[in-house]
């Protein structure tokens, strides 16, 4: 089918985004990195792997000035970036112009600073995990179940509950596997830990940094609720307005990398389509590494679900030699 009809691909805008990063790196006391996940992907512990060729070869100054746009993903890797990133820099400075949720909100914990523009916000860390066991929707794909859900159906039934009612699990069960619930129960508590680990990197009072991991957790009724500069200084955590020019150029880099992450299908057919995106970008002076999909989804009727074939999707890394820019594949497994 491919070879039939040429596949769409996203384009990847080096030179641009390194003349924008160039500038923006003349303006600050420190190095300049990017880190930008599409709405489509989600921070992983394999991210941490192309931080380190970033940083590595490196001549470092003593700050790193970190980007960081991204829904969120795991906590555990945001953990191992901000260990990886502590190893290599004595203050880290985090920069956030738009989004930066969940596990990203837990990366940026690690810096010393957090500047945030007036598009810019970070979110509650209440965690909610897909499990194999966990429900799932109309389109047959597993549902993701939170702590602070579960927490209010119960607190639900306790305050309308009659003399007659018995333990409401007996019904939970039937829609939610008890497995998937003690999950959620363990997952809750590791979020806790991990955000508190991640402050200790900078924050010597742990008696502040276990309010501040719990303000987050559970101080909130959406795991989405937008948490403005405003509301980031009530709960205690160093942040500062962003310079408003620093954040415009911040905003043009969101907009490369956007049109690099829009949406590349290639559509045989109503049952197939090839996928070609860009997820996610680390980017620093002279060297981009970006996760790109590269693989075909064909849609099995009977059991209601696409699938993946021919995956080739891999990291890709761009540096420029003399004057050719060079691409090759970034090995991580």
């Amino acid at each position: 089918m491919a070879s039939k009809k040429s596949i769409k691909t996203p384009p990847k805008l080096f030179n641009e985004t390194q003349n924008l990063i160039r500038s923006i790196s003349q303006n600050l006391d420190g190095d300049f990195l990017a880190y930008w996940i599409s709405s489509n992907s989600r921070i992983i512990g394999d991210d941490t792997i192309p931080f380190y060729e970033v940083c590595k070869n490196k001549n470092r100054k003593n700050t790193l000035y970190l980007y960081v746009k991204s829904d969120g993903g795991s906590g555990e890797a945001s953990l191992r970036i901000v260990n990886l990133l502590r190893k290599f820099y004595k203050n880290i400075v985090a920069l956030v112009p738009l989004d930066c949720a969940s596990a990203a909100t837990m990366l940026v914990l690690g810096a010393d600073s957090i500047k945030m523009g007036p598009l810019a916000y970070l979110s509650a860390i209440d965690t909610s995990i897909t499990h194999d066991l966990s429900p799932v929707d109309k389109d047959n794909d597993r549902v993701s179940v939170s702590q602070n859900e579960l927490v209010r159906v119960i607190n639900l039934w306790n305050s309308n509950k009659q003399v007659s009612d018995i333990n409401p699990y007996a019904d939970i069960y039937k829609y939610i596997h008890p497995l998937v619930i003690g999950s959620v129960d363990r997952v809750t508590s590791l979020s806790i830990k991990l955000t508190t680990d991640i402050l200790s990197y900078h924050m010597r009072d742990l008696k502040k940094a276990e309010k501040i991991s719990n303000a987050l957790n559970s101080n909130y009724p959406s795991h989405s609720y937008p948490i403005t500069i405003k509301e980031a200084k009530k709960i205690g955590l160093n942040v500062d307005e962003l310079e408003a020019g620093l954040n415009n150029k911040l905003l043009e880099l969101n907009e490369l990398y956007s049109e690099m992450a829009q949406l590349a299908y290639t559509d045989f057919d109503e049952l197939n389509y090839h996928d070609n995106e860009i997820l996610k970008i680390v980017e620093g002076l002279d060297l981009k590494i970006f996760y790109q999909k590269d693989k075909d989804w064909h849609y099995r009727s009977e059991e209601r679900r696409w699938v993946s074939l021919n995956d080739n999707s891999s990291w890709r890394k761009m540096v420029k030699r003399a004057k050719a820019i060079e691409e090759t594949n970034f090995y991580v497994r």
